[in-house]
């Protein structure tokens, strides 16, 4: 399964068990929950999860990216003395 895909399904699945937490715990009593408003909040909430992780991105799917990324050993020879030059150009003005 798709890493991002995994991510936000689990990010959407505890977003709807805290807002069914949330809604139940507005009533007073176990026997005054409204269960429809319990049950549509939820899903809702859980809709609009994934759709904000499609529209921003998920950090933990990022990061995750960034571990397993080939990153390249900087060559030495001539980008090197090019950062050298800058910097001695800065330091002189």
């Amino acid at each position: 399964m798709n890493v991002f895909i995994k991510a936000s399904l689990i990010r959407a699945a505890r977003t709807v068990a805290q807002t069914a937490i949330a809604v139940i715990g507005t009533s007073f009593a176990l026997s005054d929950v409204n269960w429809w408003t319990v049950i549509s909040a939820s899903i809702l909430a859980g809709i609009l999860s994934i759709l904000t992780s499609v529209a921003t991105g998920l950090p933990e799917v990022e990061y995750e990216h960034y571990l397993y990324m080939d990153v390249d050993e900087p060559d030495d020879s001539e980008d090197w003395e090019e950062f050298e030059e800058d910097e001695t150009d800065d330091e002189d003005e």
